[in-house]
């Protein structure tokens, strides 16, 4: 890190909130996405994984993270990076989290990343939501509670998106209308199930092999939701073996037709990645509405 003055703050904060006094030796830049800046420290006190963003571009990004990562880290089902501190120093917002060691995958590792899932996934609560708004990518996720998933989904995750999309000139009338038709069959759509925690953003790219060689995760976009939303999402992009989903399935079963409700369930990250990045990720939204 070349901003000595922003790691001498960093360092600060980091004593404000620990109680102990920490002294960062140096900060190592690694490749950590698109929006944040991310580093491993060395400290006297062991080493930490830094994220820094903008504090006026992404407020509370960083707060709503470290609750997302206490949330999932609480069930003790699968591994997270412990979330340390997180704050503000000048105008950048920081995230400070355990360094996780990369290491060899076990021979069991998708059976037992499957298995570790399922076992979150069964960590429910009274409604779909989340107590607080936080982040999908740069994109804020609404979390109002509903005790319908069916309505969660449509008010809270392709009702905001579609209004923004259309504002933007990235959805036109006839896709709109095609969507709100979807809304309204919804709960012919999907049974009914509890709420599930789910990671939120679970691709290839948000996990890692531990140094234990079982997967860790990490970079969520927490809330109560369908969990047929994780394993969507972990298809959309690819990069889980099969086995992964086997397992999943022995453990928990999904519904009925749930195969019928994958692209439904993919819908919502498309329509993120159709903000964020536009270019073909129009067509697969067309795509999946004309099927419908």
């Amino acid at each position: 890190m070349t901003d000595e003055i922003l790691l001498g703050e960093l360092a600060t904060a980091l004593t404000c909130q620990s109680g102990v006094k920490i002294q960062i030796n140096y900060a190592e830049k690694i490749p950590g996405g698109d929006i944040n800046e991310t580093y491993k420290l060395s400290t006297g006190e062991g080493l930490f994984f830094l994220k820094l963003n903008s504090s006026r571009n992404y407020p509370g990004m960083f707060a709503r993270e470290f609750n997302g990562l206490s949330a999932l880290r609480e069930t003790n089902t699968i591994s997270v990076p412990r979330p340390l501190y997180h704050g503000t120093v000048g105008e950048k917002g920081f995230l400070i989290t355990e360094f996780m060691e990369k290491g060899g995958a076990n021979p069991d590792f998708w059976e037992n990343f499957g298995a570790s899932l399922s076992r979150m996934h069964r960590n429910s609560h009274a409604h779909f939501g989340f107590p607080e708004t936080n982040y999908i990518g740069t994109m804020k996720q609404y979390n109002s509670p509903y005790s319908s998933w069916s309505v969660f989904y449509a008010f809270n995750r392709l009702q905001p998106l579609t209004r923004a999309a259309y504002d933007k000139h990235l959805l036109d009338k006839d896709m709109v209308e095609k969507m709100e038709k979807l809304w309204r069959h919804l709960p012919n759509i999907f049974p009914d199930e509890p709420p599930a925690l789910l990671h939120g953003d679970l691709w290839s790219g948000n996990f890692m092999v531990g140094r234990d060689g079982k997967a860790c995760i990490y970079d969520p976009s927490v809330y109560y939701g369908n969990r047929e939303m994780d394993l969507a999402m972990a298809r959309l992009f690819g990069g889980f073996d099969t086995r992964f989903y086997y397992t999943y399935e022995a453990m928990f079963p999904l519904a009925p037709e749930w195969k019928q409700r994958i692209s439904i369930c993919q819908l919502y990250p498309l329509m993120v990645h159709l903000l964020l990045f536009g270019g073909n990720y129009h067509n697969n939204v067309k795509e999946i509405l004309n099927a419908f």
